[in-house]
């Protein structure tokens, strides 16, 4: 994955324990919890593509290999790799561009864009999306180009349509635990995590602006899976 440019960032304000090295919580604006609930519309596959085999913990990683080695005459004839390998998400994320990278496509995925190929026999009148595959005949491949006409299927999209203005209102900043427990914000609830933390010495705080872009997100992500202290992880312990 390429490392995302300063404009492909967003940022957030950290509260940090200096004493014992510890994020107590971030102040976060839209575009930070819009990313965060983005990540529970990931399919396992994407995941395990960000995270790549070597970093995965238990045995995802090699179940995605043995597809990815897979030769694809093991496959049904209508059926593709990439379908495991590259699943597409529900939303993406359009603060940090490029972390759901599949989804770019479905930004021109419009009736006139789409195209169409079957057997120039009309075998069993199938069609497909890839023109270098067999039909179920076995004996033709589907490479004749035949045009689609009429609306793609608003049922499949439905309950996804209004995705691009992402999850949250604009209109509140939000806390954000080092556990990734999301609350709207507020002073009271502030001094309330203070004395839950047993702050004794409030010199020991210390605030600092990071900024969260690809390879953050990716760390993120893997820190969720392994860790209740993701953002310590991520901001402060980096590497662990």
């Amino acid at each position: 994955m390429a490392s995302s440019s300063s404009s492909n960032k967003v940022s957030l304000k950290l509260l940090i324990d200096t004493k014992n090295q510890k994020v107590l919580f971030a102040e976060a604006s839209k575009p930070v919890i819009d990313f965060l609930f983005n990540l529970l519309c990931l399919p396992i596959g994407t995941v395990v593509k960000l995270l790549s085999a070597n970093n995965m913990v238990g045995s995802l990683g090699n179940l995605y290999e043995s597809v990815e080695n897979l030769n694809q005459n093991y496959m049904q004839p209508n059926q593709t790799k990439d379908v495991l390998l590259c699943p597409k998400a529900q939303s993406s994320s359009t603060e940090i561009s490029g972390f759901l990278t599949q989804n770019d496509a479905n930004e021109d995925d419009d009736e006139e864009g789409i195209k169409l190929y079957m057997c120039k026999h009309r075998c069993r009148h199938e069609v497909t999306y890839d023109p270098s595959m067999v039909g179920t005949c076995g004996h033709y491949s589907m490479n004749k180009e035949v045009s689609f006409i009429g609306k793609k299927m608003v049922a499949e999209t439905k309950a996804f349509s209004n995705i691009k203005s992402g999850f949250v209102k604009d209109v509140v900043t939000f806390m954000v635990m080092d556990d990734l427990v999301i609350q709207p914000m507020s002073t009271i609830s502030s001094i309330t995590l203070l004395n839950k933390f047993n702050i004794k010495e409030i010199g020991t705080l210390q605030e600092k602006v990071v900024e969260m872009g690809m390879d953050e997100g990716i760390k993120l992500l893997k820190a969720s899976l392994q860790s209740k202290m993701v953002l310590t992880s991520v901001f402060i312990k980096k590497g662990c």
